[in-house]
Parts: C-alpha cells; structure tokens; sequence
C-alpha cells in the first residue's frame, strides 16, 4: 500500500517508492501549481488514468536520462536535419503541444494527458516553469515536445510525432538551446528504446538525486525561453554564440 496524500501534505521520502510497479509512491493530493513544483524538486512526478485511478506519484529507480550535452544524432538524423525545412519555435503554442502528444497513437489503448493534466501544465506554463518545443514544416506541427525547466534541470514530460522523426528533431532543438537555457540534464523518467537509441542512459537514485541537490535550488524561479521562430541555421547560430 502506497500513503494516500491530502492537498498540502508532504511527499513521503522517495525511497519508500514501491519496486513493484517500480516508483509507485503515493497517491491523492492536487495538481496545484505549488504541489508540482515541490514534486518535480524532489524527482517526483505524476502518472494515472484518470477515468480509474486517483492521482498517483511515481519516482522509479534507476532512473533514465539524458546528459543534452551526449544526446546521439544519427547518421539517418543528421541528413534529415540537412534535408528538412524547418522552422523551430518554444513556447508559441504549449497547449497544443499537451494535445498534440495526448492524441491516440498506434498501439496504446489511451492517454494519461488527461484534461485535468492539460489544464495543471498550462497554468504551470503561464508562471513560466512549463515550456514547449514546436517543430514546424510546410506550416504544420511535424514534432514536439514539453516539460518543466527547473533550474539547470529539464523535466521531459512528452513528445510525439506528427511527421516523420519529428520528435528526434524537437530533441536536438532543445539540445542546441540548452548551454542558453543553462540546462545541464534531461530527466526522461522512464526508459524506452526512442529514448535509448538516442543516448539515454539508467542512473541509480542516489545519483539522480544528487543532481537534484546539485542543479535545481531550493526556490526555483522561472526560466525566459525564446520567443521568436528559428530556422535550423539560425538556431545552431545562436547557441553557438553561448
């Protein structure tokens, strides 16, 4: 059994997270705000299916990540970026993006960005903790991605694909923009094999914590993202300059 938590109370320590299913910590509490952000300062992050399950907090151990700085660019990836007229935007359409990755996919019976989700990361996105990256081609949305930036941590929460490797793509403009941003780490939560081929890697708790006590302060304040449009040449441009 995982503690059931009223709105305000504190999270329990993360290493009472359950091995089976591997993170599970508590359940209840709020999509507040203030109650995302502690969450997210303690490696805490939330997952459930709202139509059968109450809010439910999960810190899985090990942990995957992605050091941005180490993010693998294949030889495939690196002629599509070459290839590709792209124009690249942060921030200019958040809620979009939560739908766009909240859309059905082949495969998968359903979504956990539910709308009480949606609504919890736009206000998040309105304080300026919660941030997107737009993949435009041919004036539509070819990838994307969200998250919250806490300090010099990116918390990835989602991404999909509309178009062809469009993830992959939204994954290196972040990469590209991170030395800007100051991000030293993506927390990509739970490995996958997109992930993988991309460069993450399984951390053990102890180490992704102390990232945590290293990168993200006590009071996170937030983190101005550009907010004007990019070509591809642009934006190498522009992080080369940092």
């Amino acid at each position: 059994m995982v503690p059931w938590l009223d709105p305000g109370d504190p999270f329990p320590d993360t290493r009472l997270a359950l091995t089976d299913p591997d993170g599970l910590l508590a359940a209840g509490s709020d999509l507040h705000p203030q109650t995302l952000l502690r969450a997210y300062s303690a490696g805490i992050f939330p997952w459930y299916n709202a139509d059968t399950q109450p809010i439910l907090w999960w810190s899985p151990a090990p942990r995957c990540v992605i050091r941005l700085d180490q993010l693998h660019v294949s030889r495939s990836l690196s002629r599509h970026l070459r290839q590709a007229d792209f124009t690249i935007t942060f921030d200019r359409d958040f809620e979009a993006v939560m739908r766009t990755c909240a859309a059905p996919r082949q495969g998968e019976p359903g979504t956990w960005i539910n709308e009480e989700m949606i609504a919890a990361y736009c206000q998040l996105h309105q304080q300026g903790y919660a941030h997107s990256v737009e993949i435009w081609q041919n004036g539509s949305l070819a990838g994307c991605l969200y998250g919250v930036q806490l300090g010099q941590m990116f918390f990835g929460e989602s991404m999909a694909s509309p178009q062809r490797n469009g993830s992959k793509v939204a994954l290196v403009a972040l990469r590209n923009l991170a030395r800007a941003l100051d991000i030293r780490l993506l927390d990509a939560q739970i490995e996958n094999p997109h992930l993988m081929s991309m460069g993450a890697q399984m951390i053990d708790r102890d180490d992704f914590e102390t990232c945590l006590e290293d990168w993200v302060p006590a009071q996170p304040v937030p983190t101005p993202w550009p907010d004007r449009p990019f070509d591809w040449a642009a934006l190498q441009a522009e992080c080369e300059a940092f």
